[in-house]
């Protein structure tokens, strides 16, 4: 059952995570995050970004002291929030110099603690796609009650056409064709209190959907030519706006692409870094990609508490579900003992999760099922700690420390 090159025994591998948080004595529901293969990760993240540096998307990870140790690392370099309150809390608790906002906000209690903080101001960017946000934020302080704000412009990264009834990709920001990009930039060079030092653009089409689904030949030939199809005519549009955007503005940064389409957006000359999050820790999501297969770092472990029959067992807990367009791949993925499976009638529960198949035989009351995340952020949400996992020459695991997730920090932001 190798899910990646990294493990090759898969009962040596989750065993030895079972074996570790158990005699460490830690209570379930509990994350692991095995230390070798968030090397692993980091590696083969770098390996494939040949060089452009690599910006942490925070909301796939969500555990602060997992985000400073990349960001330590060579070939990475700030992080990509995706709240206001968070921006400011990373910038000013974690000393992160270059937090850019990936998403607007309209929330006007975070924006005024933003504005009236002048050390986070220097460290945040505000993502824009409407001067309408601009408003939001002159009526909480007006432009010389303050100082100026850094703000980023959202490029809509989809592919369009066919006279507007081709549209494969997010429906987020209204900026897209050249026209638009230019009025935005002349806006805003023109609208005091407000600095431009960026663009962003994510093209979820190809970074977010994969192109190596089991069972699905056809299709994903047909995805695989739609996102080389994509990816070409974002390149030329994407370097024509950038050469727009500059005759207003002294650009910093242009943030593109996502774990899924790291190497292709590395070949975009008007890219400086790229966002990516859930690449580090390894959701099974992206064991369905052609072009690299993650370790899957992190994990949870949920104990059994019923034994309906013998065929059959009950974890408590488990419905951590994944965003997106709901379906059997946004379920977290049971993988240690093997042999199990969810009921279709039932799934996975908030409170319990049922499960059957083979791997019931050798569970009893008490003993601990581990499942796969779909992509990270969903299990941070869910825990308030995390068990790093390290192996010794001999390869015995053993938990060296616990850390908090965000929430285990008492943060929730989205």
């Amino acid at each position: 059952m190798s899910t990646s090159p990294f493990v090759t025994d898969p009962a040596d591998y989750w065993g030895g995570i079972d074996d570790a948080v158990a005699a460490a004595g830690l209570d379930s529901p509990v994350l692991a995050l095995d230390l070798g293969a968030l090397e692993y990760n980091i590696a083969d993240l770098r390996r494939r970004a040949a060089g452009v540096p690599i910006r942490v998307a925070s909301k796939s990870v969500r555990i602060r002291s997992v985000i400073d140790d990349v960001l330590s690392r060579e070939g990475f370099a700030g992080v990509l929030a995706y709240d206001v309150a968070e921006a400011r809390w990373l910038a000013v608790e974690s000393g992160v110099t270059d937090v850019l906002l990936g998403y607007p906000s309209v929330r006007t209690g975070a924006l005024a603690e933003l504005l009236a903080d002048d050390t986070a101001l220097a460290r945040v960017t505000l993502l824009i796609d409407d001067p309408a946000q601009l408003d939001v934020v002159d009526a909480i302080a007006a432009p010389d009650r303050r100082p100026s704000v850094r703000v980023a412009i959202d490029l809509d990264a989809s592919l369009r056409g066919l006279g507007g009834r081709l549209h494969l990709g997010v429906r987020r920001s209204p900026v897209h064709d050249l026209d638009q990009v230019e009025t935005l930039a002349r806006a805003l060079s023109e609208r005091p209190g407000f600095d431009l030092v960026g663009v962003m653009s994510y093209e979820a089409q190809v970074a977010g959907v994969g192109d190596d689904v089991p069972g699905r030949a056809l299709m994903n030939t047909a995805i695989r030519g739609m996102q080389a199809l994509s990816m070409a005519e974002l390149r030329r549009r994407r370097g024509r706006a950038i050469a727009l955007v500059r005759r207003y503005a002294d650009l910093e940064f242009v943030n593109a692409g996502g774990t899924g389409s790291l190497e292709t957006t590395a070949r975009d000359a008007s890219v400086t870094d790229i966002a990516v999050g859930s690449g580090l820790l390894g959701g099974h999501l992206f064991d369905t990609y052609r072009r690299f297969r993650p370790a899957p770092a992190l994990a949870f472990g949920l104990d059994v508490v019923r034994r309906p029959s013998p065929d059959h067992l009950t974890c408590a807990g488990g419905g951590w579900i994944a965003s997106g367009p709901p379906g059997v791949d946004r379920l977290p993925k049971p993988v240690w003992p093997e042999g199990l499976e969810y009921l279709p009638a039932e799934a996975a529960g908030e409170v319990q999760t049922p499960l059957r198949g083979p791997g019931t035989i050798r569970l009893r009351i008490g003993n601990r099922v581990w499942f796969r995340h779909t992509k990270s952020g969903e299990v941070s949400e869910r825990a308030r700690r995390v068990a790093l996992i390290s192996r010794d020459a001999t390869g015995t695991a053993e938990v060296v420390d616990v850390v908090p997730t965000y929430r285990g920090e008492g943060q929730c932001f989205l």
